[in-house]
Order: C-alpha cells, then structure tokens, then sequence
C-alpha cells in the first residue's frame, strides 16, 4: 500500500531562496531512491517562504528508509528544519 507525506513548511522570505534550493536539490536526489514513488516541491503562490510537499513511498518502510539518508540530515534536518518558522506534517495511506 502507497505511503504518502503531506509538508507545509513555511520560513521567513529572506530565507526562501536557501529553502527552495534545499528542496529542490531534495527531490534530486529522493526520486532516485528505489521506495520513492513521487516527490513534488510546491511554492505557495499566496504566502511568501511557504512551501508545500507531496511525497509518495512504497510503504512506510520506504519513507523511514528515506528518513536516514544522508541527503535527508544534510538537506532537511540540518539546512530547511532550522529556517522555517512553521511546519506541519501529515502522513497517510493511500486507499
């Protein structure tokens, strides 16, 4: 069963170049993992430094696999985390 992760991330505008860079070079890199089954990186057109990211993994076990990768610390945990103001999370499965 498809595992999917809702993101909204938001951050303060001067810090939204550095953000989108991040993410965009996040999906370069996820697409090729061998769980991943779609990353898109969405900019909020009405809220400047808001994104919106919609993943799709084989199961969970790809997303927690995901998780660990060295791209996902470098990237998410130690560049995106510390400059966004807001985040909010949801994961689901697909029916």
């Amino acid at each position: 069963m498809a595992y999917a992760v809702f993101a909204h991330y938001r951050c303060e505008p001067a810090d939204g170049a550095t953000v989108r860079d991040a993410l965009l070079k996040m999906r370069e890199h996820t697409r090729e993992e061998p769980a991943n089954r779609e990353y898109e990186v969405h900019a909020q057109e009405d809220v400047p430094g808001g994104f919106v990211l919609y993943e799709v993994y084989a199961d969970r076990a790809g997303f927690d696999a995901h998780a660990t990768t060295d791209h996902f610390v470098e990237l998410i945990v130690k560049t995106v985390r510390p400059l966004l103001t807001d985040r909010t999370v949801t994961f689901a499965e697909r029916l």
